[in-house]
């Protein structure tokens, strides 16, 4: 998803706003399901790009070496209660993103910073606005509430940083922008969940119903 906005943004910097996570995991899919929302809801200048990264690890490269600066977004374990929001700046995001490892989306995007710094190409400005998850373990699952409470106010922080750091205003829009796939948006995704049972969320039956038995 790419933000579509308004100016012609010469001389201003270029900004890229950066959901990462695995929306089948629960609240994992945090930074994605913000970053879907600010792009159906608002827009922005030309310099201001909005991207869902998902899992995608090294392939983010270039659209960080094109990028003066760089907003991560994402679910980050901070051993803090669920829904706590924390934001950092410059080294300091480099250090939580790896502080404690969820899942193989924040290695790869650990790598992705890596080696733009080694290629002396990663952005001049780093921001990591991260929610403690409170579940990553349900497959298939959308955000928890408490997490998906913390989606509209980290878009206003989000907008707050733009404004303050960058001097961006977003515009709302008139109507929401379908900006996601849409199998996959948010609404069709939690809303379309099979039930537990349809699903075999907890296993086959069958093969469960085996196992008993060579247990007993």
């Amino acid at each position: 998803m790419d933000g579509t906005g308004h100016g012609d943004g010469r001389g201003a910097a270029r900004i890229l706003v950066l959901g990462i996570g695995n929306i089948l995991w629960a609240d994992e899919g945090f930074g994605v399901r913000t970053v879907e929302r600010l792009a159906a809801d608002w827009r922005f200048p030309d310099t201001v790009t909005l991207m869902d990264g998902g899992t995608q690890g090294l392939y983010l490269l270039p659209h960080l070496e094109n990028a003066d600066a760089l907003i991560v977004v994402d679910a980050i374990d901070y051993g803090l209660p669920p829904g706590t929001r924390r934001v950092f700046h410059g080294d300091e995001v480099p250090a939580f993103l790896g502080a404690k490892k969820m899942s193989l989306h924040q290695t790869g995007f650990q790598e992705v910073l890596a080696s733009a710094m080694f290629l002396g190409r990663c952005p001049e400005k780093l921001i990591l606005v991260g929610v403690q998850p409170e579940c990553l373990e349900d497959y298939g699952g959308g955000l928890t509430d408490t997490v998906a409470a913390q989606v509209a106010p980290t878009i206003d922080v989000i907008l707050q940083l733009l404004r303050g750091e960058f001097g961006v205003e977003g515009v709302r829009r008139d109507a929401a922008a379908d900006i996601a796939a849409p199998a996959i948006a948010r609404d069709a995704y939690e809303g379309g969940r099979p039930s537990a049972e349809d699903a075999c969320r907890i296993g086959d039956p069958r093969i469960l119903a085996a196992l008993s038995a060579t247990a007993s």
